[in-house]
């Protein structure tokens, strides 16, 4: 009775296995993208000010200070998600092949044991990679769109001021 809810157990935890593996990869192509956009940025900025989609929406009539920074913690969502998201997703992807690792090590099967750890421990370090390319990003993002949100506010308290 106890084996085979631990092989339903085994049988439902499996099937998450593909899913997690497959959003690693998302994750990580998304933190490259995010990177080499984040490089691309820079290059621009060092030669104009810092100015994005945030000046633009600041533009809009009766835009306050809550819906800037509510703006800014939309377009980092993707970021911030990814960046916490993706080492659970890598402990997901270790932990799942680990059990038939341990089974096979039990049986002295080591090409089944080998299998298995390359698939844990490719998963893991993926999505620690796709974690830290994202933190990263998010935190030099984050940076540049609250000073930007900074030289707006200056600039709308010095245009309240000269209409008073």
């Amino acid at each position: 009775m106890m084996s085979q809810f631990e092989a339903l157990l085994y049988q439902i935890t499996s099937i998450f296995l593909l899913p997690a593996l497959v959003l690693i990869l998302a994750a990580l192509a998304y933190a490259l993208i995010a990177t080499g956009q984040l490089l691309a940025d820079s290059l621009i900025f060092r030669r104009t000010p810092v100015r994005s989609g945030l000046s633009r929406y600041a533009q809009e009539q009766g835009i306050t200070s809550d819906d800037l920074e509510l703006w800014i913690m939309r377009r980092l969502e993707k970021l911030r998600l990814t960046s916490r998201v993706s080492p659970l997703l890598g402990l997901v992807a270790t932990l799942i092949p680990m059990g038939p690792a341990l089974l096979a090590l039990a049986e002295n099967e080591v090409a089944s044991v080998g299998s298995n750890m390359v698939v844990a421990f490719a998963g893991v370090t993926l999505a620690l990679i796709a974690a830290s390319l994202s933190f990263v990003v998010l935190s030099i993002r984050r940076r540049w769109l609250f000073e930007e949100l900074r030289l707006i506010e200056r600039e709308q308290a010095g245009l309240s001021q000269e209409g008073v």
